[in-house]
């Protein structure tokens, strides 16, 4: 039997992710913010969490959470690596937000350098 995919899931990596932003987690929410408000994804919940050193490496996770899924960063500053994810189901394409993203990061960072891209489908299901 043949099967169908209700969602999928892209998934990028970057190094050279260095700025000189002082709230980084919260600067890459708002970028996440703008991008999933031109998709036609629908937010519900948003947070972004700074880590100082301390009890974890310095960086920064940030989630925005969906009415389809959710779109998530986390960041280990000191190394300059960020990884993003964005998962969506039903109709919203998750690659419209990553693109969104992945341009702005682009404009923002010159030493940034994207190394992986892949994009998964998820919520599999036999074909009805």
């Amino acid at each position: 039997m043949a099967m169908k995919s209700h969602g999928a899931h892209v998934m990028l990596d970057y190094t050279g992710f260095f700025s000189n932003e002082e709230n980084l987690g919260e600067w890459m929410l708002n970028l996440i913010e703008t991008a999933v408000d031109q998709s036609t994804a629908r937010r519900v919940h948003s947070h972004a969490e700074e880590f100082d050193g301390i009890k974890s490496p310095p960086g920064f996770a940030a989630v925005v959470l969906l009415d389809e899924s959710h779109v998530s960063a986390h960041c280990y500053s000191d190394k300059g690596w960020l990884a993003l994810d964005c998962f969506t189901c039903g109709n919203t394409d998750p690659n419209t937000i990553a693109e969104i993203i992945h341009s702005k990061l682009e404009q923002e960072i010159s030493e940034l350098k994207l190394v992986n891209r892949t994009q998964q489908s998820r919520f599999m299901h036999e074909r009805v």
